[in-house]
């Protein structure tokens, strides 16, 4: 099982996140739950659009810093590759509150 996972998140203003966790599960509840005040939760971006697991956390850290740094074009087509309709990949991780 992995140990930590690098996201791009995203908002329907097309607004993207970049984080890094040790359970993807846990963080995308903050996330849409917005429990943590910051720059995402601002924003209301909230969308799991990508992720990509790793066995120690380090590589995780490394490669949210090399995407973050990266051309948001180039975010997009990582996005793009795995999830090309740009679906939220948590969207049934939670009950709706409504």
């Amino acid at each position: 099982m992995a140990e930590a996972y690098v996201y791009i998140l995203g908002n329907k203003g097309g607004m993207l996140y970049v984080g890094v966790t040790s359970d993807l599960q846990r963080r995308m509840y903050q996330h849409k739950t917005k429990a943590t005040p910051g720059y995402a939760s601002k924003l209301g971006i909230n969308r799991l659009l990508y992720y990509e697991t790793f066995n120690h956390i380090v590589d995780a850290i490394a490669a949210e810093k090399q995407i973050k740094g990266w051309l948001r074009s180039k975010k997009l087509d990582l996005i793009r590759q795995h999830n090309p309709e740009f679906q939220d990949l948590s969207s049934d991780w939670f009950e709706s509150s409504s």
